[in-house]
């Protein structure tokens, strides 16, 4: 319920305006502090259950605890947003409300050329912050999916020892956790490969 309020919040900001933004940034924030809170005291909780419903506990624990990450991510990823386009705001009104004297050598440069460049140095900037901004979410998404992978196979492990697997099903879903750690790992090198070349191309 509480992730749920905390998904219609972050509909919310978008349009909010920028007077209240900032209190619905406040009260989405301390909303997810509280999960997290709340998540410690249900992990604790989900280890003192019977043996027979402690690992599917544990599950929905950890993915309740993935879906909060992501929340929070998303939050970040708005403020910085919010933060470069008022900074944006901020330095065209400072250019607009710029004088010049007679005696100012910046008088001699075209003005209209000058505030075209310099919209099309914003824009670049603009673009490589969200294209920094995306990767780093994937990176980040991959992160938390191997952790959460991690715990999984464990308990997908311990699980099988309790039913009594044979040692042959238990070389094969090891056999798919390695394969499947070298995919998360060459995704996440194809990644930073594409954004190194994005930053070294464009700027």
């Amino acid at each position: 319920r509480q992730v749920h309020e905390v998904q219609s919040y972050m509909g919310r900001l978008e349009t909010s305006d920028k007077e209240s933004v900032h209190l619905v940034e406040n009260e989405i924030q301390a909303r997810i502090d509280n999960i997290f809170s709340n998540l410690e005291r249900l992990e604790i909780l989900s280890s003192k259950e019977p043996p027979n419903k402690r690992q599917n506990a544990k599950l929905r624990v950890d993915q309740l605890k993935y879906d909060v990450q992501h929340l929070q991510t998303a939050l970040r990823n708005f403020q910085q947003r919010r933060y470069l386009r008022e900074q944006q705001e901020r330095q065209r009104q400072e250019l607009l409300a710029r004088t010049f004297t007679t005696n100012d050598s910046d008088t001699t440069i075209p003005i209209d050329e000058t505030l075209q460049f310099n919209e099309s140095l914003q824009s670049a900037h603009r673009g490589m912050d969200e294209l920094i901004g995306s990767g780093t979410n994937i990176l980040q998404g991959l992160r938390d999916q191997r952790v959460t992978l991690k715990g999984t196979h464990k308990k997908i492990l311990d699980v099988a020892n309790t039913l009594g697997l044979s040692n042959t099903v238990m070389r094969l879903i090891e056999k798919r956790a390695f394969q499947d750690r070298f995919l998360m790992l060459g995704g996440m090198a194809l990644t930073c490969l594409i954004m190194f070349l994005v930053v070294q191309y464009l700027t």
